[in-house]
């Protein structure tokens, strides 16, 4: 293997945080094109998803070079 079991088990917390940031950032749009939509400014799309999506890939950069223990 690769990495070591750890890894791989952070490496799949990690992608599930990435997959629920960029679920969070995507919604449905407006159902009349005529009506502008103020949902997308919401804080979930504007600051939290975002900041989960910027954090996840922190963590998995940190994960990735963190030398492996014996």
């Amino acid at each position: 293997m690769i990495f070591q079991k750890n890894k791989y088990v952070g490496l799949i917390l990690i992608t599930s945080l990435l997959t629920l940031g960029f679920i969070l950032m995507s919604g449905r749009g407006s159902s009349d094109p005529n009506v502008y939509s103020e949902e997308i400014f919401s804080f979930r799309r504007i600051t939290l998803a975002p900041l989960i999506i910027v954090g996840s890939y922190g963590a998995l950069i940190c994960l990735i070079l963190k030398k492996p223990t014996n």
